[in-house]
């Protein structure tokens, strides 16, 4: 997968720190959702059609899937590497971890939510659980991962029967929707049973989408991005925004 990734000139940053026979890849007919990833099974059950002949025994080549497909499988590669992680790194010293386990601390434990995400200007507060709480990073993060495959492929279309070369300024561009928007937002399913009776998902408010200082540390730790795009992206995360909250703030420096 790695040396496909790299012909196709996908990020292998994170890719490459995961053993091979880390994860087990699965197929099976999905409906409720497009992938799912069992951390303590280390298993990522993709949808067959996935799979190459649609067969349900391994991964069509990358080349063969599409911009939207292969968003998904970054998306649950990024759950299979923090899984990883977990098994291998401390909470408490340096790395993507520790600064996850912060994050999670300081953003993500006293959250406003979006009931209806058609309202977006309706919001409840609550207070996460540790599983809550680690599950929505989890998401928020694994969403910008595959955002930013995607928002890579996209700008790259071919035009004219022949691929363009990367553009920082067509990702650029998209990046700054996106967080005008509020895309780059997790969500997580609620614990308590009433609650959930009411929503599977609950989506995060605009105002916790995903910040500059977590979009540099994930562009430099995961994704291995060039130093010039990260800075010209936290510069695009870091202008004035109209939904702001100090509750989804940490006051504590970047990961080195």
């Amino acid at each position: 997968m790695i040396a496909e990734a790299k012909a196709l000139q996908l990020p292998t940053k994170f890719l490459e720190q995961i053993p091979a026979q880390f994860v087990r890849f699965e197929f099976e007919d999905l409906h409720a959702y497009a992938a799912e990833y069992h951390p303590a099974e280390h298993r990522m059950v993709l949808n067959r059609s996935l799979s190459l002949n649609a067969a349900g025994g391994t991964l069509r080549p990358l080349k063969r899937l599409t911009h939207k497909e292969l968003e998904t499988l970054y998306h649950e590669l990024f759950h299979a590497y923090m899984d990883f992680l977990e098994q291998t790194q401390s909470a408490n010293g340096p790395g993507l971890l520790a600064f996850a386990r912060e994050q999670q601390r300081c953003r993500y434990q006293h959250v406003l939510i979006t009931p209806l995400l058609q309202k977006k200007d309706q919001k409840e507060e609550r207070f996460l659980s540790e599983t809550e709480s680690w599950e929505v990073l989890n998401e928020t993060w694994a969403i910008f991962i595959g955002w930013a495959v995607w928002t890579q492929l996209e700008v790259g279309k071919p035009a004219k029967g022949a691929a363009q070369p990367f553009s920082p300024s067509g990702w650029l561009a998209r990046l700054e929707k996106a967080d005008g928007e509020a895309d780059l937002k997790g969500y997580y399913e609620p614990e308590d049973p009433s609650e959930q009776a009411m929503a599977r998902k609950r989506f995060l408010a605009p105002e916790f989408r995903l910040s500059a200082q977590e979009l540099t540390t994930l562009m430099k730790e995961v994704l291995g991005s060039p130093v010039e795009l990260i800075r010209q992206a936290e510069a695009v995360l870091k202008r004035p925004r109209l939904s702001v909250s100090t509750q989804g703030t940490c006051q504590i420096p970047p990961t080195p």
